[in-house]
């Protein structure tokens, strides 16, 4: 390995949540476009018109880089420095969650404790949830959504939850079964009593 194998693996780690983050923001931004007061048609009209945005958005982007190639240095430099941040961020976590693979249960049990009385939760609350606990540093939903189904908890494209306007992803309160070895505890508890 030379020495540029370290910054060169930051660089495209960092570039790689970059384009998840950007690509996520402007996802969200296309989604907030539906209307909730509406249906059909009619309703999604906002979302199309914010995607043909950022498609004429990406065009004059791409005239104005052939108008000016120099331009494409500047851009090519400020991608650079935000992959190097995103990169330094990016690697930190993974030092930490090393030592320690989470209990099912355990992971079952704050998911209910962020969904409270309701009966599903956005994912977006479960990592603000987990991460006033200390937890999940420098975590994008995308990256707990892996982790959620990498344990083999479902996670839903479009729950929708009271007090928000628009359904997205999160995990809902019936598919949160419990593990077999408790369901197998709870189901011969009974019988061992008769």
């Amino acid at each position: 390995m030379s020495r540029l194998s370290r910054p060169a693996g930051r660089i495209a780690s960092g570039s790689a949540v970059l384009a998840r983050r950007l690509g996520a923001r402007a996802a969200a931004w296309v989604r907030r476009g539906r209307r909730d007061d509406l249906t059909g048609v009619k309703a999604a009209l906002g979302c199309w018109a914010r995607l043909v945005l950022l498609a004429l958005g990406g065009y004059l982007l791409w005239r104005l880089v052939r108008a000016f190639p120099n331009l494409l240095w500047l851009l090519s430099a400020g991608w650079l420095v935000a992959s190097w941040r995103a990169g330094r961020e990016a690697c930190a976590p993974a030092v930490e969650e090393v030592p320690a693979c989470p209990d099912v249960d355990a992971v079952r049990a704050l998911l209910l404790e962020a969904m409270g009385e309701a009966d599903a939760v956005h994912l977006r609350t479960v990592l603000a949830h987990l991460q006033e606990r200390g937890h999940g540093e420098g975590w994008t939903v995308g990256d707990l959504r892996a982790r959620l189904e990498a344990l083999h908890i479902p996670v839903q494209l479009k729950v929708k939850v009271p007090g928000s306007k628009s359904p997205t992803r999160g995990v809902r309160r019936v598919d949160l079964a419990p593990s077999p070895a408790v369901a197998e505890e709870a189901s011969t508890a009974p019988s061992t009593a008769a």
